[in-house]
C-alpha cells in the first residue's frame, strides 16, 4: 500500500482523483484555495477557476447533470455566494455524483466572519460529511460521491482551517473510472418550476429520514470509560481525544442529518454527556431538542477555535495552574500585516489619503490599507460590496458626498461580483467613482489566474478581459487608466474621476510585485538609500507604509534587503534626501 504525508487540501484533491471525478471547479479563498491547485496536477480531471463560487457550483452542477462525477470547492463565505443553486440542487438531485467542499475558518485567520456552515446543510436539506484528518478527507470524497449517487443529492463536505492545512499519513489508492452517462433531455427532474418543485419537496424530506438511518451505520461509537461521553466531529473530535483519551466517544462523520437512534443509544450508556463542537451549538441544540440532557456551550465558547487544553479545562473544571499559564512575556515589536515592498496599491492609497477621500472597500490585499499609516479604507463587507455601498451612499447623501468618496476593489474581485454593481450604478444614474486595482493576478490567496490574466488554471492561454472596453460596454463614459507607481499621474487621475458627473471608472494598473516577471524586472533596478544629512525626519516617506522604510534616531532609514527600487518614496520626499544606492 502506497502512503504519503498529505494536507487535508491535498487529500481532497487525491480523493477526487481516486474517485473518478471528471470536473472540478472553484473560486480561491483561504483555507480552501490549495484544493484546486492540487487537483490541477491530476491531468485526468478538467479543473478551472470560476469567476465566483456561484458560477463554480453551477459548472459542477452541469457536469453532474451530464452524469459525470464532479467536485466544487470554496471557503465558508463562498457558500453564501453559491447558496442559490445549492438550495435548488437539493430538490433536483443529481445524475452523476456531486460533492461540495465548504472550508470553515474558526478564529477568522483570513476571513471577515466566523460562520458555521453546518447550518447550510440543515437549511438546504443536504447531507454533510465532516472529516477529522487527511485520511478521512480523501476517503470522504469517494464516500460523498457514493452517497450523492445513492440518495440522489449533492453532498457537502465541511472542512476547517486545521483540517485543510494539517498533515498526516494517508494511504493512497488507484483511480476508478466513471464514464459520464450523458445528458438527459427529459426535463422534469432538473426543471424546478413550482409544479415540479412541489412534487419534489416530500421526496427531499423522505430522503433526510433515510440518510439519518444510514448515519447509524456510518457514525462510530467508541466505548471506554462510561463516566464521560463526548459527541464530536471534525477537528474538535481530535482535540477532545487528545484531552480525554479514556472517555467514550460518538464520532459524527455524517454530521447532518443526525443519527438520532445512535445518539440515544450512546446517551443512555454514559453518565455525563458533553457536546464538543467548534462555533455554533449545532449538535447541542438538536440533541437537547430530542430531550437528551447534555453539556455544551455553557462550558465551551461559541467563539474561535478549540484546542485540547481548552477542552480539558472546560470539561474537567480544573482551572489552569499558575505554572501552566505562566508565559514569559517578551518585549517584541508588533508585526501587523502590511502590503509588500513595491506593492502598486501603496501609491494609489497614498494619493487617496492625500486627497482625503472616503473609501468603500472590498476583499483583497488592498484591504490592508485600513491599517496605519495609510488608514484609507472605511468599509469592507463582502466580495463586490464596495460598488453597491458607494452607490447607496451617493443616493442617500447626494451632493453632500459627491467627489468625496470612491469604491475600491481588485481585478479578480471585480470579475467575481463587481461587474453587476457597476451596471447597477450606471443604470440607476449614479455618481460613483469605481477604482479597479488591476495587479494582473488574484494576489491575496497566492496568485491564482482570473479572466484579466490571459491564463487558465490549467496553464492554457485564453482570452483576456479588457477592463476599459468592459467598462464602456456597461455604459461608463469616463474611464481613466494610470500606473500607481507614478504618484502625480495617480493623483491627477483621481481628481479627474471624482470631479466627473456620473459614473467614472479608474483602472490603477501595475503587476503585483511578487509576480515572477515583475520580480525579475524589479531585481534589475538599483535600490534606494537615505542621505542622513538631507533627511529632516518629516516621516512623509515612512507614512507610505513600506516595510523597507523605518525611522531610527529621528531619521528615515531604508533596509536594502527589502527595497525593490519602485521609487515611490523618492516622489514624496521634498528634501532630495532619497537617492539611488551609489548615486
Amino acid at each position: 500500500m502506497t502512503k504519503a504525508i498529505l494536507s487535508g487540501n491535498e487529500a481532497i484533491a487525491r480523493g477526487a482523483y481516486e474517485a473518478g471525478v471528471v470536473l472540478a471547479s472553484a473560486y480561491p479563498g483561504t483555507p480552501s484555495t490549495e484544493i484546486l491547485e492540487f487537483v490541477v496536477k491530476y491531468k485526468e480531471i478538467y479543473s478551472e477557476w470560476a469567476v465566483n463560487e456561484k458560477v463554480a457550483l453551477e459548472v459542477a452542477v452541469g457536469a453532474a447533470i451530464g452524469g459525470a462525477r464532479a467536485l466544487c470547492a470554496m471557503k465558508h463565505v463562498g457558500l453564501n455566494v453559491a447558496a442559490d443553486p445549492l438550495f435548488t440542487m437539493s430538490y433536483t438531485g443529481v445524475k452523476g455524483g456531486l460533492v461540495i467542499i465548504s472550508a470553515d475558518d474558526p478564529g477568522m485567520h483570513s476571513s471577515q466572519n466566523e460562520q458555521d456552515n453546518r447550518q447550510y446543510a440543515r437549511a438546504s436539506k443536504i447531507p454533510m460529511l465532516e472529516p477529522s484528518n487527511s485520511q478521512e478527507a480523501k476517503d470522504f470524497v469517494k464516500l460523498g460521491l457514493e452517497i450523492s449517487e445513492k440518495f440522489d443529492t449533492p453532498v457537502l463536505i465541511r472542512m476547517s482551517t486545521r483540517i485543510c492545512h494539517g498533515k498526516c499519513v494517508v494511504e493512497l489508492g488507484e483511480r476508478e473510472i466513471h464514464t459520464p452517462s450523458g445528458f438527459d433531455k427529459s426535463g422534469k427532474k432538473f426543471v424546478m418550476i413550482p409544479a415540479y418543485a412541489r412534487a419534489k419537496h416530500p421526496i427531499v424530506e423522505e430522503r433526510l429520514l433515510k440518510l439519518a438511518e444510514y448515519g447509524d451505520t456510518l457514525n462510530k461509537i467508541e466505548y471506554k470509560d462510561l463516566k464521560i461521553g463526548i459527541i464530536s466531529s471534525g477537528v474538535a473530535y481530535q482535540y477532545a481525544k487528545d484531552a480525554f483519551p479514556e472517555a467514550s466517544f460518538l464520532k459524527l462523520s455524517l454530521s447532518w442529518p443526525l443519527p438520532q437512534q445512535l445518539i440515544r443509544e450512546f446517551a443512555e450508556k454514559v453518565e455525563v454527556l458533553y457536546i464538543v463542537e467548534e462555533l455554533d451549538p449545532f449538535f447541542e441544540k438538536e440533541i437537547k431538542a430530542m430531550g437528551i440532557e447534555c453539556i455544551g456551550k455553557e462550558r465551551l465558547s461559541l467563539l474561535g477555535e478549540l484546542d485540547p487544553q481548552i477542552i480539558y479545562h472546560a470539561i474537567s473544571g480544573i482551572e489552569k495552574s499558575k505554572k501552566e499559564s505562566k508565559v514569559k512575556k517578551l518585549n517584541l515589536p508588533a508585526r501587523p500585516p502590511a502590503m509588500c515592498p513595491g506593492c502598486p496599491h501603496r501609491g494609489f492609497f497614498a494619493m487617496v489619503k492625500r486627497l482625503k477621500l472616503g473609501v468603500t472597500g472590498d476583499i483583497g490585499c488592498y484591504t490592508l490599507s485600513v491599517l496605519p499609516p495609510l488608514e484609507t479604507m472605511h468599509t469592507c463587507i463582502c466580495m463586490g460590496a464596495s460598488i453597491g455601498a458607494s452607490h447607496g451612499l451617493d443616493k442617500a447623501l447626494g451632493d453632500d458626498i459627491k467627489g468625496k468618496i470612491i469604491a475600491v476593489l481588485g481585478d479578480s474581485t471585480f470579475m467575481h461580483s463587481g461587474v453587476t454593481g457597476l451596471i447597477n450604478a450606471v443604470y440607476n444614474k449614479g455618481n460613483s467613482t469605481i477604482c479597479v486595482l488591476d495587479n494582473s493576478i488574484t494576489a491575496m490567496t497566492g496568485h491564482q489566474e482570473n479572466p484579466t490574466t490571459g491564463k487558465t488554471l490549467m496553464g492554457e492561454d485564453t482570452k483576456t478581459v479588457d477592463l476599459e472596453a468592459l467598462a464602456k460596454a456597461c455604459g461608463v463614459e469616463k474611464v481613466i487608466t494610470f500606473d500607481p507607481y507614478d504618484l502625480e499621474e495617480t493623483k491627477k487621475g483621481l481628481k479627474e474621476a471624482i470631479e466627473y458627473d456620473g459614473v467614472s471608472m479608474i483602472i490603477s494598473r501595475h503587476p503585483c510585485a511578487l509576480l515572477p516577471t515583475e520580480r525579475k524586472r524589479l531585481a534589475k533596478l538599483p535600490k534606494y538609500t537615505i542621505d542622513p544629512e538631507k533627511c529632516n525626519g518629516c516621516k512623509v516617506c515612512v507614512n507610505l507604509g513600506c516595510p523597507s522604510i523605518s525611522f531610527i534616531d529621528k531619521k528615515a532609514n531604508i533596509n536594502p534587503f527589502f527595497c525593490v527600487g519602485c521609487g515611490m518614496c523618492v516622489q514624496v520626499c521634498k528634501f532630495d534626501a532619497i537617492k539611488r544606492v551609489n548615486e
